[in-house]
């Protein structure tokens, strides 16, 4: 069974190997906010694609805000192209690294959270400080949070197969604990 997946945000990073001024940029590049005392990088919003940066004087680049992974690189492209601009010297061939990516699906099923929490292992469940179930699993290395309603944040995947390979792992999971689980295909979920 295919799970209907939304990517919600990819956080992507790139270590471009040059220290940056980010005095200087932040004076030349509009949207750029630096503030050292509150944040140690500069945090630099673009429109197309859009997404946060966060720039560090060591050459690191940190992307949020994607919502998928092709944006998430087209974003730190663009944001060292315009650092260029601010006449700063970096490579024009840097790796980028998908971090993490935060994605949602719904199932339809009986989910007794209390319940679910004391047949699993490895999944928190403290309904006075968090509404949802934490599960984690171990390979592909992600957390679920699973909600009463049936909805399923995954994070800490670094690709789309890692989700999916995720989700039928969970599903099992809930399936040998007797959980009927039923995926629910987006169009449905948000016409009801």
């Amino acid at each position: 069974m295919e799970f209907d997946v939304k990517i919600e945000n990819v956080v992507a990073f790139a270590a471009l190997g040059r220290d940056i001024p980010l005095k200087s940029i932040s004076r030349k590049l509009d949207s750029a906010e630096y503030n050292p005392e509150q944040f140690p990088g500069v945090v630099y919003r673009i429109k197309e694609p859009k997404a946060a940066t966060l720039i560090f004087s060591s050459g690191k680049i940190v992307c949020t805000g994607s919502k998928d992974i092709d944006r998430a690189h087209t974003a730190i492209r663009t944001v060292v192209k315009d650092i260029k601009t601010t006449g700063v010297k970096l490579p024009n061939k840097f790796n980028v690294k998908i971090e993490n990516i935060v994605a949602s699906t719904q199932i339809k099923a009986r989910i007794n959270l209390e319940d679910i929490s004391f047949a699993l292992e490895n999944v928190e469940y403290e309904p006075e400080s968090f509404p949802g179930l934490v599960c984690r699993i171990p390979e592909p290395r992600v957390a679920f949070l699973l909600f009463s309603s049936g909805k399923i944040i995954c994070t800490g995947a670094r690709s789309v197969e890692d989700i999916h390979g995720a989700l039928a792992k969970f599903k099992e999971r809930l399936q040998s604990i007797g959980v009927d689980v039923k995926a629910i295909k987006r169009a449905v979920a948000e016409a009801g």
